[in-house]
């Protein structure tokens, strides 16, 4: 049994497939000679010299040109689940620049050079591959066809069975032979169609980069969301838990006066501890993303960065709009990274921030008096500078940092804010 089922297995692997092949090269016959006739009309025209018709071949394979195209997709789809992506097409336009333009993209000729070149010679590699089959099929059954006959037709020559058995053999190893040229057939077809019929290396190149991009702004608005529901969850849960805490603690060293002097310590400690608690949590939920920020947005939050800082710093916000949550979480921590380090380094005294948006970008400023001689270089990976840089190309901002030594250093940072 199991032997059977194995030469199974291997006499009907070549068909398995071969019915839908078969049916992708005999579709593929009427559309690949359809541009032969014009062709032929065009060879005519010029041989016979007549100038004033030879456009008009020209022209009609150019408008039947997007016909085929679209009946050689639907051929691929329906029949082998292949999907050839579309290239891309000037804009709508009825003027004659539009056309223009039309007649002349890469994709318009490439396809005119599948239809009128490699059509015709992929039509002869059809009916090559159809022969084989009806050749294979009429020779495997070639005693059907004798006994089908008439009796007065019948051969009746000495030897007829003989030649007919070699002939059914011929027919089945044509059968054999069949699926696997038409295998080799229908990838040569589908290669011939992806490089002429699909998209171009560049154009492959740009539909990734533009998928890529939309892959990662829909991973930094994850990791935003994130961090906004992180800070909720700590704003809203255990930061609170501490603040309760801290006051109950207060109430119980301002209530309970008879207390041992141990025990009032204890209590005097836990309560600068849950205090101190609370400081800290401020300053990690205002990293993780400042409610002022998503409430009153980029000045508000910058102002009260500034508010913070030991030395005095001008803030000029100009937005006539928000940009979108990831740009302005993304200046934001530029800004208070960069006034970090100001204070932390610089040596600087003063410092100016400025945030404006010019046109389809949001331009952030942050200079300082300080001894200057930061050096992007010679910063950390994921640190400093690095760190902020690295920041800004994850939204494909540019970032720059001029910083001569004696100062002053300016940092500016373009982010692109969509309309």
């Amino acid at each position: 049994m199991q032997l059977m089922t194995r030469l199974q297995l291997v006499l009907g692997r070549p068909f398995r497939r071969a019915g839908h092949r078969t049916a992708l090269v005999a579709a593929g016959l009427p559309l690949h000679l359809a541009v032969v006739p014009l062709w032929l009309w065009l060879l005519g025209t010029m041989a016979a010299l007549v100038p004033a018709v030879t456009p008009l071949p020209v022209l009609l394979t150019l408008v039947v040109t997007p016909l085929l195209t679209v009946g050689q997709r639907r051929r691929y789809r329906a029949l082998v689940g292949k999907d050839l992506p579309r290239p891309a097409v000037p804009g709508p336009g009825r003027n004659w620049k539009s056309a223009v333009r039309r007649l002349t993209t890469r994709a318009l000729w490439r396809q005119v050079c599948y239809h009128a070149v490699a059509g015709p010679l992929l039509a002869v590699l059809d009916l090559a591959v159809l022969a084989v089959w009806a050749v294979a099929l009429v020779a495997a059954s070639i005693y059907v066809w004798i006994w089908a006959l008439p009796p007065q037709w019948r051969v009746t020559d000495v030897g007829y069975t003989t030649q007919a058995a070699y002939v059914t053999a011929g027919g089945l190893a044509l059968l054999f032979l069949g699926p696997r040229l038409t295998g080799a057939l229908v990838r040569l077809e589908t290669r011939a169609a992806e490089v002429l019929l699909g998209l171009s290396r560049t154009e492959k190149l740009a539909r990734r980069v533009a998928d890529l991009a939309e892959s990662r702004a829909g991973v930094l608005d994850a990791a935003d969301a994130e961090r906004r529901r992180i800070e909720r969850d700590l704003h809203d849960g255990a930061q609170q838990r501490l603040v309760s805490l801290a006051v109950n603690l207060g109430l119980a060293r301002a209530t309970l006066g008879d207390l041992p002097a141990d025990a009032r310590k204890v209590i005097d400690e836990a309560h600068r501890e849950a205090k101190e608690a609370i400081a800290e949590l401020n300053n990690l939920v205002r990293g993780l993303h400042p409610a002022v920020l998503e409430d009153r947005g980029l000045d508000a939050a910058l102002s009260g960065v500034a508010a913070r800082l030991p030395i005095p710093v001008r803030v000029a916000v100009d937005l006539p709009q928000r940009p979108s949550p990831t740009v302005e979480a993304v200046a934001y921590f530029v800004v208070s990274e960069a006034l970090t380090n100001v204070v932390k380094h610089a040596q600087a005294t003063r410092a100016d921030v400025t945030v404006e948006r010019i046109g389809e970008t949001l331009l952030v400023v942050v200079a300082d008096d300080g001894a200057g001689g930061a050096d992007l270089v010679a910063a950390g990976g994921g640190t400093g500078l690095a760190g902020l840089a690295k920041r800004v190309a994850s939204v494909d901002g540019a970032f720059s940092c001029r910083s001569p030594a004696g100062g002053p250093t300016v940092i500016t940072v373009e982010l692109p804010c969509a309309p």
